[in-house]
């Protein structure tokens, strides 16, 4: 099985993800792309999507861009910052490496509407172990 192949099959795993609905798109090396439909149980209070919800597609996308190289690579710190409220239909979050080194990783993930709009930025620094990715 190919690498990216094997990191698709890791993913699936993924049972937060599973749950909200998070479907991934395209992977390739240090990069993803991971959409969400929004429904009801993704909404607050105030009928907005949840700050939550937004973070962790962030949160998926970047996650699997961090580990697109076959190696186990987990956030050491993250922030998002949110940009506009949205209340209906799907949110995709686009993860870009920034920069990769031996053992620190960083990316961005944009997180846009239907239109394009920038809903969130959010900014992972990863730890690469050197464990590889097992299926």
């Amino acid at each position: 099985m190919l690498e990216i192949e094997k990191i698709k099959e890791f993913f699936k795993g993924d049972k937060l993800a599973q749950y909200l609905g998070i479907e991934l798109v395209d992977v390739s090396r240090g990069n993803a792309v991971a959409k969400m439909v929004i429904k009801d149980e993704h909404l607050n209070g105030i009928n907005t999507v949840h700050g939550g919800a937004i973070f962790t597609l962030a949160d998926f996308t970047f996650a699997v861009a961090a580990n697109s190289h076959g190696r186990v690579t987990v956030a050491i710190n993250v922030s998002i910052s949110f940009m506009k409220a949205v209340t209906s239909g799907t949110l995709t979050a686009v993860a870009r490496e920034v920069s990769l080194n031996p053992k620190i990783a960083s990316y961005t993930v944009d997180i846009c509407d239907d239109e394009g709009e920038l809903i969130a930025i959010f900014q992972g620094l990863a730890y690469r172990k050197r464990d590889k990715i097992v299926i």
